[in-house]
């Protein structure tokens, strides 16, 4: 059965990390829009926002505080810089912000019991919330990429696992961004 992330994978093919996915329908997507609306939001809403995209009260901040960007790649680009920029405390509170990848309610319980023993071992080894950005895999490979990464990341040192596990924030942040400028606008936030 699927992984239930927070924001599900939109297509079923593997696709580089940094590239917006497109629709399924495969239509092009204009982000103008949504970057217009998000640009002219109150701060407090579009800090709001971009808290849902990564948990960092002064990532969402910086993000909300640098409008108005010109186009997604410029907004994609401050997200990274900021997201490069974060201290271990600011980590520790987006990671905190995080739900663990979980499966759909109807996976058989064997598989419920295997990835919460692997997110336990996950959290007992580093001491915060596994996370990994699934864009690049179709929903259906979401409990194999999951239950693998786990795996691949408990052999990392802690430094090394710290510095993989803000990659993965980051990316994580660029999906939900690119997610939040492609929402319907039709009502101020």
């Amino acid at each position: 059965m699927p992984v239930q992330p927070r924001h599900p994978a939109p297509a079923d093919a593997p696709v580089p990390a940094d590239t917006p996915a497109p629709p399924a329908d495969g239509a092009p997507v204009d982000h103008a829009v949504g970057l217009a609306h998000f640009n002219s939001l109150p701060f407090a809403a579009a800090e709001a926002a971009f808290l849902e995209c990564c948990g960092s009260l002064r990532w969402a901040h910086r993000m909300a505080a640098h409008r108005p960007y010109p186009d997604l790649g410029a907004l994609l680009a401050a997200s990274d810089e900021a997201g490069y920029d974060l201290a271990p405390s600011d980590i520790a509170e987006a990671l905190a912000a995080e739900p663990a990848p979980c499966l759909h309610h109807d996976a058989p319980r064997a598989a419920h019991l295997a990835l919460r023993a692997a997110h336990a071992a996950y959290e007992s080894r580093f001491g915060h919330t596994f996370v990994i950005c699934l864009d690049a895999y179709g929903t259906s490979q979401h409990v194999d990429q999951v239950l693998a990464g786990i795996r691949v990341r408990l052999t990392h040192e802690v430094d090394e696992e710290r510095a993989v596990t803000a990659e993965e924030l980051r990316r994580l942040a660029r999906s939900r961004i690119v997610e939040l400028m492609t929402a319907d606008h039709g009502q101020e936030g």
